[in-house]
């Protein structure tokens, strides 16, 4: 492994920018996180290990690279703890350590958490300064609300969080400190700050790659290829490889379960498998865009999925994340899939030069077991765009409000005509051993007339869909309790018995 600012750009070497110095990295262990890098290679040890699962946002960082158009710079926190580092092919990496400028002034985040008093033992503070950073090159005002979720991710034992929230609020108001200094990382505006922009935008450029990243290390294998006919070939020569989307699954398999991973084949360096589309009927959805791509068009879509995007995992996580690693993956408590089952998402499966459509509801077969053959991978998430009189909900039940497990998670669909329903789906997951629909209550739903007597006969027969799991997170019997109770919830809200937002809460 080394580094230098010549750009060899080999199938093997890997290129990313830090600090304006364009740093090249051969002989890499495949599976090597950023993390790993910053603190044994570099001795950069501001940013820290915490529970190296990407929860406690010790480990933030900020990754800038070109966006779809390729004429400008996207920003965004990740966690760098399950984070490969030859993910970073290509891109800007920004740590706490390159935030201080040159003359010595620090940013309006760092001074804000000084001014504010925002930091006690110290040990999160770098994390959390790089998601303000993050909140202050994307949201010019942000509100409460969308402090709150920036800082999501970031976990503090000692402040009790008021302080760093004011931080947050206040930082724009010492942004004039920095914006002097042009430096377009650090403000939206200055002296010389578009030039220095477009200078970014050309070294990035200029590490666009005429290859695929190929990397063959002592017999282990990651291979970054950037069409989908490549990366059939590579699946269909490779079924046991293992598929790498945003990492925030796989990367916890190497960091806390020590999986030796031999061969990995990325899926990030595909322009196609990060598209999304909108047609009349559909919202197509490439299994490699990420979360927060993806949330916005969903949202616009389907607002009734408004609650459960703000609880889904954290900014950090959604911004290197996959809704398509999220479904492939099976795990029976991710809270994508009641959603998309509610909505009959259809996938779109591909081996080889053929692909076949599947509902969704027919991929999971047991516990992480799915229906996809050998060689095949997932290309696409198809979502049926609701009709006229359809009403959609989905609602996450945990023991805490940010950055948890569910406890159960819910979704509902129904269409009424003239008070009938004429269309229903009804999905849950955290319950066993995969999510799924709810068959029994659907059926007595359907035909029925939208009122208490009819939604309390359903909540009854829930049980003859369900035995829930009893764990750590909560008991079968809280479990039946509360798949009932969201049911009515839906029915109270959609008819305008009751309509309160959890972020109602406490909040301005």
């Amino acid at each position: 492994m080394h580094s230098s600012t010549a750009n060899k750009a080999t199938p093997e070497t890997i290129s990313f920018v830090l600090d304006g110095e364009v740093i090249e990295i051969s002989d890499l262990d495949p599976t090597r996180t950023v993390l790993q890098y910053l603190r044994e290679n570099l001795r950069r040890t501001g940013t820290k290990e915490g529970c190296a699962e990407g929860d406690c946002g010790a480990c933030t960082v900020v990754i800038a690279e070109l966006d779809d158009s390729g004429d400008s710079i996207q920003v965004r926190a990740i966690n760098s703890c399950i984070q490969f580092l030859a993910t970073l092919d290509g891109k800007e990496l920004i740590t706490i350590e390159s935030l201080r400028g040159k003359d010595g002034v620090l940013h309006p985040a760092q001074q804000a958490m000084v001014d504010y008093h925002g930091s006690q033992c110290g040990f999160c503070t770098p994390g959390f300064v790089m998601s303000l950073l993050a909140l202050y090159k994307n949201n010019a005002a942000p509100t409460r609300v969308e402090v709150d979720d920036a800082l999501a991710g970031n976990l503090c034992r000692c402040t009790g969080y008021r302080p760093i929230v004011d931080a947050a609020m206040k930082m724009y108001a010492d942004g004039s400190q920095r914006e002097a200094t042009g430096d377009w990382l650090l403000a939206a505006k200055g002296a010389g700050a578009e030039e220095q922009l477009q200078d970014k935008v050309a070294k990035l450029k200029s590490l666009r790659r005429k290859t695929s990243l190929a990397i063959n290390r002592a017999g282990r294998r990651f291979d970054a290829p950037r069409s989908i006919p490549e990366l059939a070939g590579l699946v269909e020569g490779r079924p046991d490889a293992t598929l790498l989307a945003g990492g925030t699954d796989v990367g916890i398999w190497v960091t806390k379960q020590h999986r030796e991973l031999d061969d990995v084949i990325y899926l990030g360096r595909i322009s196609e498998l990060r598209t999304i589309s909108v047609s009349a009927t559909h919202v197509d959805i490439g299994a490699a865009a990420t979360l927060s791509d993806v949330m916005p068009v969903l949202g616009k879509y389907f607002p009734g999925l408004e609650e459960l995007f703000v609880r889904f995992a954290s900014p950090p996580i959604r911004n290197a994340g996959t809704l398509g690693g999220n479904v492939a993956n099976g795990s029976p408590i991710g809270d994508s899939m009641p959603a998309l089952l509610a909505l009959d998402t259809t996938l779109v499966l591909r081996k080889g030069k053929r692909q076949r459509e599947l509902p969704l509801d027919e991929f999971y077969m047991d516990y992480q077991e799915t229906a996809m053959e050998q060689g095949e991978f997932l290309e696409k998430i198809r979502v049926p765009l609701l009709e006229s009189g359809t009403y959609l909900q989905s609602y996450k039940v945990s023991k805490r409000f940010d950055q948890d497990i569910s406890a159960v998670c819910a979704a509902f669909r129904v269409k009424l005509d003239d008070g009938l329903i004429t269309e229903v789906r009804v999905a849950y997951g955290g319950l066993a051993a995969t999510p799924k629909r709810a068959i029994q209550c659907e059926k007595a739903l359907l035909d029925k007339v939208f009122e208490r007597t009819t939604i309390d006969v359903a909540m009854q027969v829930l049980d003859r869909d369900f035995q829930p799991i009893a764990d750590m997170r909560a008991s079968d019997q809280y479990r039946m309790q509360v798949c009932r109770n969201l049911l009515l919830r839906f029915y109270l809200e959609i008819t305008g018995d009751q309509s309160t937002r959890v972020y109602e809460y406490g909040r301005v």
